[in-house]
């Protein structure tokens, strides 16, 4: 990322790597309700498609968070935490952690790179993490969409258990399912996410408007969160409805846009819109703000312990 000082001395790719991880953590612990209401809303249009019921469950953010703590109680707003926790470990310290130096692979080192350059670096390491941490996401997003039952059932008992009986029922394929609107959708977040808050931050350090700290920081992940948001949510949602769907209710992704342009008109690709932007603002705040201050801690760490005197 910009915004390093000549004497500073620059964070090597490993702690990029854990902090990035660690960050994005931090960020899913103080946003996951949002992404689950986010997630129930997504996917309210094929339920009431399927059900031939015109009976809307969730409306706007909020509601949709005070409707699943009413009928299913606080904890429903965390289904799938830990899938959450173990895909940000894995899929966050690749995206973002390896930014950097797959932007100077790309520039042949050099410090200085162009748009292009960044797009390519976000592109790349966005489709690479999607290869390692897709399984998690497939979990992740089916304990979301999981209502509990008026018996007490629910469709899976743990994190675990997600894995093993989507594997057992749907083959080892369908915990990579979604795969290809995923590596879509996370080549375009990655790029919107990570060189707009890249530029944004370079611009502001440039003209001066503030120096490399936390108000800096917070801007620029703002204006990162929104512009993601905007390109990124008919991906999301293509991608949470073709995950949480069941065996054979889709033929593939692009089916699945089709049947929702066709069922649900073109908003269907923007439900849950205002949640997605505030997860994403939030997130992309709580979590660039985060991983800043954890890769200067680190670098102090690090260069206390080759420099001890």
């Amino acid at each position: 990322m910009v915004g390093i000082k000549p004497t500073d001395l620059p964070p090597t790719a490993a702690v990029k790597f854990f902090g990035a991880g660690t960050a994005a953590c931090f960020a899913d612990l103080i946003t996951f309700p949002l992404d689950t209401a986010k997630v129930r809303l997504q996917i309210q249009g094929e339920s009431i498609a399927a059900s031939g019921s015109a009976v809307v469950k969730y409306r706007g953010v909020f509601g949709t968070i005070t409707t699943m703590v009413r009928t299913e109680g606080a904890r429903s707003l965390y289904n799938g935490l830990v899938a959450g926790l173990q895909r940000q470990m894995s899929f966050a310290s690749v995206r973002i952690g390896l930014y950097d130096s797959m932007k100077q692979f790309y520039s042949r080192g050099s410090e200085k790179a162009n748009i292009v350059t960044r797009l390519m670096a976000g592109c790349t390491t966005g489709a690479m993490a999607v290869a390692f941490a897709q399984p998690t996401d497939v979990v992740k997003v089916r304990f979301q969409a999981q209502v509990r039952q008026s018996d007490g059932l629910k469709r899976y008992n743990g994190t675990m258990d997600a894995y093993r009986t989507i594997a057992r029922d749907e083959g080892v394929r369908g915990l990579w399912k979604g795969c290809t609107p995923n590596i879509a959708r996370n080549a375009i977040v990655n790029c919107a996410e990570l060189v707009t808050y890249d530029i944004i931050k370079e611009l502001i350090l440039k003209y001066d408007l503030m120096t490399d700290n936390l108000p800096c920081h917070f801007t620029a992940a703002f204006g990162a969160g929104f512009c993601t948001t905007i390109v990124a949510s008919p991906v999301d949602v293509i991608k949470t409805r073709f995950m949480n769907s069941t065996a054979g209710q889709y033929s593939s992704a692009l089916n699945c846009a089709l049947t929702m342009l066709t069922k649900e008109g073109p908003t269907a690709f923007y439900k849950g819109f205002v949640p997605s932007f505030l997860r994403l603002g939030s997130w992309n705040i709580v979590m660039f703000v985060s991983y800043e201050q954890i890769k200067r801690g680190l670098t102090r760490m690090q260069s206390s312990w080759e420099s001890p005197f």
